[in-house]
């Protein structure tokens, strides 16, 4: 019997229904919980009032939550593109790292909410706004991990590599490039998470469409159940896009992974 169980739990289809099955709980005793206490509903709704606050305002939520979408996807492309670039000039030359490596640690180490204000006398309310706020929250790790990917090479295997015949050029793009790739996946999955943050600090802070602002005047007037449910809203599109950089995760860099650590990238 504690074999079967051990197997079931192990199991692949155990794995993949394991975070539905946890999910489901967390909302019963969510629900349970504000019932059995009879806690206030300005301070808490249950997990039924705020489902049903997607549905009755699930016109405001869907506009505002593209705009939300929208600024996020745009500010992680920007991220990534010039993310990707600045890791392999950091990670292949030293006297790039030195000389902006502390720098980037130090802009990293600023509170995000502080420089919103001054985006705002810069560019606006709006998109701009939230759009480079999600940039600046994602790029760091992006950065990092790449940079981290390419100046670790072994310095063996380069020996060996020079001692074949190629050339630096062949390093880079036939090893470098590759072995990088898990680290990339890793910092993407991150930053597409911490994009949607910015993004929501921004319309909070600032002002104007998504789903930030939206909850900052569903507190105004009270409306709890609406700002819960603009946070599961958030919870779900930010889950949605890592388990879609998950998946590229698994599909590109499998080679990796050991077969039982592969649920690491999703794969198992």
């Amino acid at each position: 019997m504690k074999s079967k169980i051990i197997a079931l739990c192990t199991s692949k289809a155990f794995m993949r229904a394991s975070p539905w099955i946890v999910t489901c709980f967390l909302i019963v005793l969510w629900e349970a919980f504000v019932v059995i206490f009879d806690v206030s509903r300005i301070e808490m709704p249950s997990a039924s009032e705020s489902f049903a606050a997607i549905y009755k305002y699930r016109g405001p939520l869907w506009d505002n939550s593209m705009h939300t979408l929208a600024a996020t996807l745009m500010g992680f492309g920007i991220a990534v593109v010039f993310g990707v670039a600045m890791g392999i000039a950091i990670g292949l030359w030293r006297p790039v790292y030195a000389a902006l490596y502390p720098l980037m640690v130090a802009f990293n180490s600023i509170p995000k909410v502080a420089v919103v204000p001054i985006m705002m006398l810069w560019f606006g309310i709006g998109m701009t706004t939230a759009t480079l706020t999600a940039f600046i929250l994602c790029f760091f790790p992006i950065v990092v991990n790449m940079a981290v990917a390419l100046a670790t090479i072994e310095p063996e295997l380069k020996d060996v590599l020079r001692a074949l015949g190629a050339s630096e050029k062949d390093i880079i793009f036939k090893i470098g490039l590759p072995r990088s790739l898990p680290y990339l996946f890793a910092a993407l999955k991150i930053a597409i998470t911490l994009a949607f943050v910015g993004a929501v600090i921004a319309e909070t802070v600032a002002g104007g469409n998504g789903i930030g602002n939206l909850m900052l005047v569903a507190s105004s007037n009270f409306n709890t159940p609406l700002m819960f449910a603009g946070l599961i809203v958030i919870a779900v599109m930010a889950t949605g896009m890592y388990a879609i950089f998950a998946a590229m995760d698994a599909r590109f860099t499998g080679w990796a992974t050991r077969d039982n650590m592969s649920y690491a990238t999703a794969g198992g």
